[in-house]
């Protein structure tokens, strides 16, 4: 498979991109959790199937000091020790915010009440801007078929200045 389309090679594209990576960084700057970010991330890029995030958030984790183990586990966290009770709200909020046609829904109330437990209301917002902000990316990559193998961490910290 190749690239259908480079984004950030397209004047609108990398507009776009630009915009894009600034409402990251309003997450990035959260107080949410890094390794809760990036495992969110990797969570409803696993869903979606979209290799380019997968990739980029395994790295970026790494880089960040999160474990093998945890990364390789994050696609059955329900059947894992090695997350905390407030990851584990987090990652059901991801994945139920990721399938939504999957769930008449939605977002469960149990789900909700487990954020609400071990998040504040600023990093909530951050969760809830996340699971918005990876799900959008993942369709953007997803189309126009861009492949994972090639991020290096830290690659788009210059877009989002």
């Amino acid at each position: 498979m190749n690239a259908r389309f480079n984004l950030f090679e397209n004047e609108i594209g990398a507009k776009f991109a630009k915009r894009f990576a600034g409402a990251g960084l309003v997450v990035q700057q959260s107080p949410l959790p890094r390794s809760t970010q990036e495992l969110v991330a990797l969570r409803a890029s696993q869903i979606n199937g979209c290799g380019w995030c997968i990739d980029m958030h395994t790295k970026e984790a790494a880089a960040a000091g999160e474990t093998a183990v945890r990364l390789h586990l994050a696609a059955a966290w329900r059947e894992s020790t090695v997350f905390t009770e407030a990851e584990r709200a987090a990652l059901a909020l991801a994945e139920e915010g990721t399938r939504l046609a999957d769930a008449h829904q939605g977002v469960s109330d149990e789900t909700w009440a487990q954020v609400r437990k071990h998040y504040d209301d600023d990093r909530i917002a951050a969760l809830v801007s996340l699971v918005a902000l990876i799900n959008a990316a993942n369709r953007l990559a997803v189309i126009v078929h861009q492949q994972g193998g090639s991020y290096e961490p830290g690659m788009f910290a210059a877009v989002s200045d």
